[in-house]
């Protein structure tokens, strides 16, 4: 499990102890956008609102729910979202995840068989105009990471500029089991609607 994942990359949610992944964070990281002033002199901060999102679908590939800034949790309690972080770190990296959403796959619903995450930047800031942001999938919990096993760069990241909406990856279900497909592409959609939509035509 302690690997880097490349774009596009599958694997199994076993655990070098055999044992099933089971929970499941999304983190998100992100910088406001430096404004230079008149002549260079002074200069303000720009605040960026990224948006971190999971769709629910069945084997059918019907969308079942979402859970994103307007509904924190789904029904069931299985995904939770910390919360709409509206601005970035305006003081400079600090380290910590501005949004992270959690997954317990095994309390997700029977009829769940994929679940995506996206991220919508919602006010149209261009991912290749934000200082730093990167996206982390690891297991552990909000406080704590055990293990990454996949992460993006997409302020700098080749492909990112000019879009300001992703597919960042999706847990699926086969034969009862639970494996992830490291996405990580950009889509030319701008709001979390559209980007569901993506998912379902081209990612499922």
């Amino acid at each position: 499990m302690a690997i880097n994942l490349e774009k596009g990359q599958r694997i199994n949610l076993e655990k070098s102890n055999g044992a099933k992944l089971q929970n499941v964070c999304v983190g998100i990281n992100w910088g406001a956008i430096e404004k230079k002033g008149l002549f260079g002199f002074g200069g303000s901060k720009e605040a960026v609102d990224l948006d971190g999102s999971c769709a629910l679908f069945d084997e059918n590939k019907q969308l079942q729910e979402v859970v994103y800034f307007g509904n924190l949790k789904s029904k069931n309690g299985a995904v939770r979202h910390s919360g709409d972080d509206l601005t970035g770190d305006m003081g400079g990296d600090d380290g910590l995840d501005n949004e992270v959403i959690t997954l317990d796959l095994a309390q997700l619903p029977p009829t769940t068989t994929y679940a995506a995450f996206v991220l919508n930047s919602f006010r149209g800031h261009d991912f290749g105009t934000i200082p730093f942001a990167s996206i982390r999938i690891y297991e552990g919990t909000t406080k704590r990471v055990n293990e990454v096993f996949a992460k993006y760069d997409i302020a700098n990241g080749p492909g990112f500029a000019g879009h300001v909406s992703m597919v960042m990856g999706v847990f699926y279900k086969r034969n009862g089991e639970w494996k992830f497909n490291a996405i990580g592409e950009p889509t030319k959609d701008k709001k979390l609607q559209e980007t569901v939509n993506t998912v379902m035509q081209r990612y499922l």
